[in-house]
């Protein structure tokens, strides 16, 4: 049975309850830093004010632990929105206690409510059932757009649902979000290469499992390569390595031999010197001495990549090369993000770290999908559903 969505909804003269996600890095001013998961919203809400509905919108921002703090104040999204509709938007400087506010909207008004993350009921509705009932009680459709957050069991991305029977349906973004993953499960053209760096190997263990199926071919960058490394029994010095996985990535590596799906990990790794900072390339072969930690891939790496992710038919890839918010270390993600933005094959980038090189480069136009929510993107191909999805079944 497919999800419902917000098409079915008719949003004349009604107030729609939207959760968004503008969870947006600020600047140490105050502002939005990047406004690309605001401006992925747009489709949805100027869909909604064409039926002259009016928008009450839920978002939360940053982990201020269910206090309120002003520094994860949600007032910077509203005049980032505002600018980028060409409208007024108004903001209530409180999430709860706003039913008469609500109540005197008129069609094609748009309010945007305060951090939803400042009441601890949020992140966790068994300790106040009463949070989710009362912003409900602002709406009369609900519309959920946060794919970033769908991964999450909360008060406004899951439990606010059932209080809309008949009533609900996903945005826009989450539409094409969906779609764009569901690419990936289903009908991926081949062959199909997954691309996968950033810290930890626990945290993507099971889309690396889950994509064994599917998958022609594996390639592992970042500090995960390193824990892959200690299985092969190298010497990774002092290179973050996830002790508890290293079993993990054997048997990974057994696994792949055994489908015959190639793994393919660094030709060459940049490292430093903890004590003197000095940079040196090595061939992991050799072996990282102690007081040296790997920070990137090397340019052998790259070019013992790219023409087998020239034969892709798509390509999935989340998560840096290296520690490339250093610019000594950057190298290895940027190159790769320029070589990907060349490709004519399906391109899906899932989140985070990846889409900021992307948008640091200025080449997000050249890729086929990117992720507004990484840990959603790896939790969707992991488990096929996630709860914000699962809630708008009736």
């Amino acid at each position: 049975m497919d999800y419902p969505k917000m098409q079915g909804l008719n949003f004349s003269e009604k107030k729609a309850l939207v959760r968004v996600d503008f969870n947006v890095p600020l600047t140490p001013s105050g502002e939005v830093a990047d406004d690309t998961r605001i401006r992925e919203s747009l489709p949805t809400l100027q869909a909604i004010l064409k039926q002259q509905g009016s928008i009450i919108l839920l978002s939360h921002l940053g982990r201020p632990q269910g206090k309120k703090n002003p520094a994860y104040s949600l007032e910077p999204c509203a005049k980032a929105l505002k600018k980028l509709l060409q409208r007024p938007v108004c903001f209530a400087k409180d999430c709860l206690g706003q039913q008469e506010t609500c109540k005197a909207l008129s069609p094609g008004d748009i309010l945007l409510l305060e951090n939803l993350r400042f009441y601890p009921a949020e992140e966790d509705p068994s300790l106040d059932p009463g949070f989710a009932q009362h912003l409900a009680s602002y709406g009369d459709l609900y519309v959920n757009d946060a794919f970033g957050s769908a991964h999450r069991a909360h008060s406004s991305t899951a439990s606010i649902a059932k209080y809309f029977p008949d009533k609900k349906g996903a945005g826009l973004l989450m539409q094409k979000e969906i779609t764009a993953l569901n690419t990936l499960l289903m009908h991926p053209n081949k062959p199909f290469h997954v691309l996968l760096g950033g810290a930890k190997i626990s945290s993507k263990i099971g889309v690396l499992q889950s994509l064994l199926s599917k998958a022609d071919a594996f390639f592992i960058g970042g500090a995960m390569a390193f824990t892959f490394f200690q299985a092969q029994g190298l010497s990774t010095g002092d290179s973050l390595v996830e002790k508890n996985c290293i079993e993990t990535a054997k048997q990974f590596i057994d696994c792949c031999q055994k489908k015959n799906i190639p793994l393919y990990l660094p030709s060459d790794i940049r490292i430093v010197s903890e004590k003197s900072c000095e940079i040196k390339l090595i061939s992991p072969s050799q072996g990282i001495p102690a007081g040296w930690k790997g920070m990137d891939i090397g340019p052998n790496t790259l070019a013992d990549w790219e023409p087998k992710l020239q034969t892709a038919g798509t390509i999935f890839w989340n998560g840096p090369m290296g520690v490339f918010e250093q610019e000594s270390f950057a190298q290895g993600t940027y190159g790769l993000a320029r070589f990907l933005s060349t490709l004519s094959s399906t391109r899906i980038i899932g989140g985070g770290d990846s889409v900021a090189a992307i948008n640091h480069l200025h080449i997000d136009q050249k890729f086929s999908h990117i992720c507004t929510g990484g840990g959603a993107a790896l939790e969707y191909i992991e488990f096929g559903h996630l709860p914000g999805i699962d809630a708008l079944y009736n």
